[in-house]
């Protein structure tokens, strides 16, 4: 795989985006790869389609990556650092109230789980089971990094209980989903993936937001 030193970025990655940390080539590359892996599944996901839609030759594809689950695991870490970004930039606002950073939190989860539906997921476990341990893996770093920095700043604002271990708290929830978002629970539970996390959120800080931290909430984001 060459660089990812950036050469130059083109001009519509939306601002922030992980995409920017990679060569012009690659962001071409994973964006056209992120559209056809979330709409079509891993299944009919192919280089030569690939290739096709951005106007390249194979050679050109390889050039950049091994193959297609290289291509594929690479828009599962993009993704994963571009709600690792957002998390770090709602916590860094310093205009918004830690309800409104909360509120934006399961707004970003959301938005990106919409991409994954359960026939992707399912799609991967029986046909790509690296890949599938992969998305469980990341998952799997990223919800800790995310809600334990959420957990910290609302606990310093007295908004968040303090009498439940941090730890605990955090890798409770992290079981939680990755149970949840197992295709056979998807199916069981009637729910796409983005219903799954947002209920999710809802359960995990209810019950962890102190009696002010809930009117707090609930004053600014009414039922």
């Amino acid at each position: 795989m060459t660089s990812t030193t950036p050469a130059s970025v083109p001009a519509d990655l939306p601002a922030g985006s992980a995409l920017a940390s990679v060569d012009s080539v690659e962001a071409r590359i994973l964006r056209q790869a992120r559209a056809d892996f979330f709409a079509h599944g891993y299944s009919a996901f192919t280089m030569d389609a690939l290739a096709a839609e951005l106007g390249v030759s194979k050679k050109t594809l390889y050039v950049h990556y091994r193959g297609k689950d290289a291509i594929i695991a690479a828009v599962i870490d993009h993704l994963a650092a571009e709600i690792r970004a957002e998390a770090d930039a709602l916590l860094r606002h310093r205009d918004l109230e830690f309800a409104e950073k909360l509120r934006g939190l399961v707004e970003t989860l959301v938005e990106r789980m919409a991409l994954l539906s359960p026939r992707t997921v399912r799609d991967l476990q029986r046909y790509a089971p690296r890949l599938h341990a992969r998305v469980q893996a990341v998952r799997g770093r990223t919800l800790p990094y995310v809600f334990g920095r959420f957990l910290e700043e609302g606990q310093l604002a007295g908004l968040v209980r303090t009498n439940q271990p941090p730890g605990f708290a955090i890798e409770f929830f992290l079981q939680a989903m990755q149970g949840l978002m197992q295709p056979a629970s998807l199916d069981r539970l009637g729910l796409h993936p983005r219903e799954v996390v947002a209920a999710g959120i809802d359960q995990f800080f209810g019950g962890l937001l102190t009696n002010a931290g809930r009117k707090h909430y609930e004053k600014l984001f009414p039922r």
